[in-house]
């Protein structure tokens, strides 16, 4: 599912080059709960960038679902994310405006997904991560566990290749973190692909295959 090969990245910072990822080569198989851990500093999240196609200025080559993605345009990069990976923020980013349901349907209404199929979609997240009641509600109006669940749902909806989730329980107490990793669990189980990044050791437990980073090289 994604295969890095001889990865680099370099920084230049006024007269000096900082090395943040050194030599990577990482493979990840389908249906596989992978994480990525290590200190801030570490390397993780230039890593992270690059696997989410947000970042395509790196040496070495990457492979997504087979395809070569190392040198293609931004455009092509924005509508495989689109297509291919489900983020999940230690942040949540959903929009306080919008409904629980209408947070969950906006990456559909990106890939213009007919209206009823997007809603049908969206409503059979919201019923995977047990929020089906909440529906209706605003960010505002639901705990911060249950931001989250909206958030893992947006990205389940599309039923995107790999959910890539950036330190998903950051932001939470530990109980409301304990239960968002049950429920990464529990996806996997059900066969997506997962690619945790962390720096917490016991949120790395729940993975398969853990990839440890210091100073930007697999340790």
């Amino acid at each position: 599912m994604i295969e890095l090969r001889s990865l680099e990245k370099t920084y230049r910072m006024a007269d000096n080059t900082v090395k943040a990822l050194d030599d990577i080569s990482v493979t990840v198989h389908e249906g596989e709960f992978a994480a990525i851990l290590g200190a801030s500093g570490s390397g993780k999240t230039t890593l992270m960038n690059i696997i989410g196609c947000l970042d395509a200025n790196y040496s070495g080559q990457y492979r997504l679902c087979g395809q070569d993605v190392s040198r293609l345009s931004g455009r092509a990069l924005s509508m495989i994310r689109n297509r291919k990976i489900g983020f999940i923020f230690q942040g949540f980013n959903l929009i306080d405006s919008l409904t629980a349901l209408e947070n969950v349907e906006l990456p559909l209404i990106y890939r213009k997904t007919p209206t009823n199929v997007r809603q049908r979609l969206a409503r059979e997240a919201l019923e995977t991560v047990g929020l089906t009641q909440r529906a209706f509600h605003k960010p505002s109006q639901l705990s911060g566990g249950q931001q989250q669940r909206v958030a893992i749902a947006r990205a389940i909806a599309s039923r995107p290749d790999i959910i890539l989730a950036d330190e998903p329980c950051g932001n939470l107490d530990s109980r409301s973190g304990a239960k968002i990793m049950k429920l990464l669990c529990e996806l996997n189980r059900q066969g997506r692909t997962i690619v945790l990044i962390t720096h917490d050791e016991s949120a790395a437990r729940a993975a398969r295959k853990v990839i440890r980073l210091a100073d930007g090289r697999i340790v």
